[in-house]
């Protein structure tokens, strides 16, 4: 299994048990996200608890809560929404931290292309929700979630030069 660690905090944000398709130039990867049922498992065992005299409030009173299985595999932090000032202000300094850990093609590829896939995130900015890993430091990178058109589910989008392939 390989997972995607973010370059600047070591955060895992991915693994390859979700697809990707890379978007502007392979500078962001598309991630579909679905809604799932966590918590509560409803086993039967086969009793009839009506003719046992069982309500239907007997027994276990199991929790069940529906979760994006993104977030909740990588422990993804929502954080508050940027402006477009903000959300330059974020890329400006990310860009920075991260031309300073790439070498070579990659940081030459990053940086021909990250103007590009800056302009389509800001092109939706007022759709996107934003994440970072569980660490939470604000120098790592962000995850940006978006319903497309007609969706019920979350599609994610990473930045991908700050993703680290760990095999496990």
């Amino acid at each position: 299994m390989l997972v995607y660690q973010d370059i600047l905090t070591g955060d895992e944000l991915l693994s390859d048990s979700f697809s990707y398709k890379e978007l502007e130039n392979g500078v962001l990867w598309e991630v579909a996200g679905k809604w799932v049922v966590k918590g509560a498992v409803d086993v039967d065992i086969g009793a009839n608890p009506s003719a046992e005299g069982g309500g239907e409030d007997e027994g276990v009173d199991d929790q069940s809560v529906k979760v994006v299985d993104i977030v909740d595999t990588f422990r993804l932090q929502e954080q508050p929404s940027f402006d477009k000032k903000q959300f330059v202000t974020f890329m400006k300094r990310y860009i920075k931290l991260l031309s300073a850990k790439l070498e070579g093609e990659k940081k030459e590829h990053f940086m021909k292309n990250i103007e590009a896939a800056t302009k389509f995130l800001l092109s939706m900015l007022s759709d996107l929700q934003f994440f970072v890993g569980e660490s939470m430091h604000d120098d790592g990178s962000m995850v940006f979630a978006y319903y497309k058109e007609g969706a019920t589910d979350p599609t994610f989008l990473y930045l991908a030069p700050s993703l680290k392939e760990i095999k496990c």
